[in-house]
């Protein structure tokens, strides 16, 4: 039937789409779905249930797919959903995504408000779209999180517990607030230190406890290794990788190929794939949106970069993948940690190549460079010396 193959082919992907409204609404089952002579006898056990058993069970369920899988087996099922949908949902959303709160404050956050006062904002499936769309990067920071935590010392590597994984996703909410809060256009360079600007962020930061500061902090050092690692990587680690792939004579040509582009910088101008006129201030917007979609999710032109990128061709030059050797590479860092978790992770997973990671940046606008990240120095008035000085996160 139809509505069951719709049911067999509901993934993760349905939730974090546009369509989310659509998906939840169309859980109502068609009358020919039942069989007409079924009987008690015969009746799923769920169906013999109390209603308010069955709720109780909707309320338990840790995902939103099993929400939704669940209210289309039947139309009992179907109807008890409907009745208690947002009750249900946001349920679902907290163990899935959660804590709900902080999310919602930087879903809701905008310029006219100040960001550390709270809003108690309704739940709503509008809402709920969103939820599930920043929830699921943060998802994957949490996952990530391991292998980042413990990548020199593999050996204490171990999963996540579930409260563990909460706590990397309300770190990652509560980085991704302060910086849409305060790294944008309006605090170029000459602002960030000025008296009322350190304020601010320290109103922020002062909403947290210790213990959620170094949370923070532990998880913005997993944010530092994927930009120095993986975005932004230096010359130093470029060399290394052409070494493990091609031994020391493909090693000798990326240094070579260092001190050519050292001398003969590439000109400016838009990073290759993307819009001259860059992408506007903020990580997500429509318009970029479409063009992502467009161009990157339904070709093959990341797994053409990504391969092509450490080869010794005449197509390839890894000697200009790297951003520089020690004190450059370190403000370069620095200046990329402005940017939020989203906009980190989507860099990582689809601009293999220095010239897409520069065209990206370049669209944000002049005031992006030579403007590094404003938190290391914010948290250190306001936390104590173990937050600021070895942070041990998740080891204890």
């Amino acid at each position: 039937m139809a509505w069951e193959n719709d049911l067999r082919s509901l993934s993760l992907s349905d939730i974090e789409s546009k369509d989310l409204t659509h998906i939840i609404e169309s859980t109502e089952l068609p009358a020919s779905s039942l069989t007409p002579t079924a009987t008690p006898t015969s009746s799923p056990p769920l169906d013999l249930l109390p209603t308010e058993i069955i709720t109780q069970i909707y309320l338990s369920l840790p995902t939103l797919p099993s929400c939704l899988a669940l209210a289309r087996t039947c139309h009992r099922l179907s109807a008890i959903f409907s009745s208690r949908k947002l009750a249900i949902l946001e349920r679902a959303a907290e163990a899935q995504y959660g804590p709900l709160p902080d999310l919602t404050q930087l879903l809701t956050h905008n310029a006219s408000q100040p960001p550390h006062v709270p809003r108690a904002t309704p739940f709503s499936l509008a809402l709920l779209a969103q939820i599930a769309a920043t929830g699921t990067v943060a998802e994957k920071w949490a996952t990530l999180y391991p292998f980042k935590k413990w990548k020199l010392n593999p050996a204490s590597r171990r999963l996540l517990t579930p409260e563990e994984r909460r706590r990397v996703r309300a770190a990652v909410y509560r980085l991704w607030l302060y910086t849409r809060a305060f790294h944008t256009r309006s605090t170029p360079r000459e602002r960030r230190m000025a008296p009322e600007a350190v304020a601010a962020r320290a109103r922020l930061l002062h909403n947290y406890s210790t213990a959620e500061l170094a949370d923070m902090a532990d998880v913005q050092g997993v944010v530092r290794e994927v930009v120095q690692g993986n975005v932004c990587p230096s010359n130093g680690a470029v060399a290394r990788k052409v070494r493990r792939r091609w031994g020391d004579e493909g090693a000798r040509s990326v240094l070579f190929g260092f001190n050519i582009h050292l001398n003969y910088p590439a000109p400016a101008g838009p990073g290759a794939g993307f819009p001259a006129d860059g992408f506007g201030q903020r990580g997500v917007t429509d318009e970029r949106e479409g063009f992502f979609a467009s161009h990157y999710f339904h070709s093959s032109a990341v797994r053409r970069a990504r391969a092509a990128k450490y080869a010794l061709s005449g197509e390839s030059d890894p000697g200009g993948e790297g951003w520089g050797d020690e004190v450059g590479h370190y403000y370069v860092v620095e200046d990329m940690l402005k940017l939020d978790p989203g906009q980190i992770m989507w860099l990582k997973e689809h601009a293999p190549r220095r010239a897409m990671v520069e065209g990206f940046v370049r669209g944000l606008g002049e005031w992006f460079e030579n403007n590094g990240q404003t938190f290391g120095g914010t948290l250190d008035p306001t936390a104590t010396p173990s937050v600021c000085c070895g942070t041990k996160g998740f080891e204890e």
